[in-house]
C-alpha cells in the first residue's frame, strides 16, 4: 500500500533514577553510599534508506517512543542506557511539527541520519553527595523526562523528470515501456492510483529517474480528482513532461493550457520548471486521412502557442510507446535536460 502522509506522535526515553544505596560488607561498620547514576533515556533518529518507499509501516500505529533508561543501583553500578529508537523513512520524507506545521526535517539523501528527540539524562546515585557534613546522603536525583512530539510524515518522491496529463493519455505506457517501473494499464480512466517510480536507462553510461502521478483533471488544484493530493510528488523534479492525448476531446492546446493552469494554482515554483511536450498515441493516425488533418492543425496550433511563450529551451514531440515510435530520441531529450538542471 502507497502511504505518503501519517501523523505520529514520537518520543525519546525517560532518563533512570539513580540510586540511594550503602555500603554492607563484613567488617566495615560505616560504609558509604554506593548508589549508582541511572542511565541516559535512548534518543530518536531518522534514517533515509533506500530500501523502503512508502510510509506505510507507521500506519496504524500513533506513538513510537525510544526506551528508558534503567535505574541506578547499588555497589556504584550505573544503569544500562536506553535504547535508541531508530525510524526508517524514504529518501524525501518531511518531517512536520503537527501542531505549528514548522518544517523540522528534509531528509533527501540516502544514508542520511539525523537526531531528532534527545533522551533524558539519568540521575545521580547519592554517592555523588556525599561530603564533609553529610556523610550518609539518603537521596538521589530522580532521571529526566525525555521529549515528545507530535509529527507530521509527507513523503514527496525525488524524480528528474516528472510526467504531467490528463488521465488515460499514455503516461503509464510511456513508463512501463522506456523504464522498470510495471504500472497497471488499462483503457479507462485513473488506472494510476499512487505514483510510481521508474528508472530509465538511456545508454551504458547515464540513466534518470521519471515519475508518474495520477492523471489531472480540470480543477485539481481546487481538489478535484487524484491529482492534487499527488502534484507534490513532482514538485522536487527538475523537469516536467507534458503527455498530451490526440484523441481526446479537448485541443492538445486546450489540454497543455488547463494542465499548465492547474499547475500554477498548486504551486508558482512547479508552473515555472522547465518542461517539454510529447504528443502521445501517433500510431492512431492509422485512423484515416480526417483525423491526420485535424491533428496537423491541431499540431501548429500548439506550436504557434508555444512560440508565443518564448521557451525555447522547451521540445515538442510525437511518440507512440506501443510501436516504440521516438522513444530513442526522447529519452536522449530528457537526458539532456536532466544534465542541464543539475548543472
Amino acid at each position: 500500500m502507497f502511504i505518503d502522509n501519517v501523523q505520529i506522535l514520537v518520543a525519546s526515553g525517560n532518563g533512570g533514577a539513580g540510586a540511594v544505596s550503602f555500603r554492607r560488607e563484613k567488617h566495615v561498620p560505616l560504609g558509604g553510599p554506593d548508589g549508582g547514576d541511572g542511565g541516559r533515556g535512548g534518543n530518536v533518529y531518522f534514517l533515509c534508506d533506500n530500501n523502503t518507499h512508502t510510509l506505510s509501516h507507521f500506519k496504524g500505529k500513533k506513538e513510537f517512543c525510544a526506551k528508558n533508561g534503567e535505574n541506578g543501583l547499588g555497589r556504584n553500578k550505573n544503569g544500562k542506557k536506553g535504547e535508541d529508537l531508530e525510524l526508517i523513512v524514504p529518501q524525501g520524507t518531511q518531517i512536520f511539527d503537527a501542531q505549528t506545521n514548522e518544517l523540522l526535517l528534509d531528509l533527501t539523501q540516502i544514508g542520511e541520519k539525523k537526531l531528532f528527540l534527545n533522551g533524558g539524562k539519568g540521575g545521580l546515585g547519592n554517592t555523588h553527595f556525599k561530603n564533609s557534613i553529610n556523610q550518609r546522603p539518603d537521596y538521589a536525583q530522580s532521571g529526566i523526562k525525555g521529549e515528545k512530539k507530535l509529527i507530521r510524515l509527507e513523503l514527496k518522491l525525488i524524480a528528474d523528470v516528472g510526467l504531467v496529463g490528463f488521465p488515460n493519455v499514455g503516461k503509464s505506457t510511456l513508463i512501463s515501456v522506456i523504464s522498470n517501473a510495471k504500472p497497471e494499464i488499462a483503457d479507462y480512466e485513473f488506472t494510476t492510483l499512487t505514483p510510481k517510480l521508474g528508472l530509465v536507462d538511456v545508454d551504458e553510461y547515464h540513466s534518470f529517474v521519471m515519475a508518474d502521478i495520477p492523471g489531472i483533471i480540470r480543477g485539481a488544484s481546487e481538489g478535484k480528482g487524484l491529482g492534487l493530493e499527488f502534484l507534490k510528488h513532482i514538485e522536487r523534479t527538475n523537469f516536467l513532461l507534458f503527455v498530451l492525448d490526440p484523441l481526446r476531446e479537448l485541443s492538445l492546446k486546450e489540454q497543455f493550457i488547463i494542465l499548465r493552469n492547474e499547475l500554477e494554482n498548486f504551486s508558482k515554483e512547479l508552473y515555472q520548471r522547465e518542461f517539454g511536450i510529447m504528443i502521445s498515441k501517433i500510431d492512431s493516425l492509422n485512423l484515416g486521412q480526417e483525423f491526420k488533418e485535424n491533428l496537423l492543425q491541431n499540431f501548429n496550433q500548439l506550436q504557434n502557442y508555444l512560440s508565443d511563450l518564448n521557451h525555447p529551451e522547451n521540445f515538442l514531440m510525437q511518440i507512440s510507446s506501443l510501436e516504440k515510435i521516438g522513444l530513442k530520441e526522447l529519452k536522449f531529450k530528457l537526458l539532456e535536460q536532466v544534465k542541464k538542471g543539475k548543472a
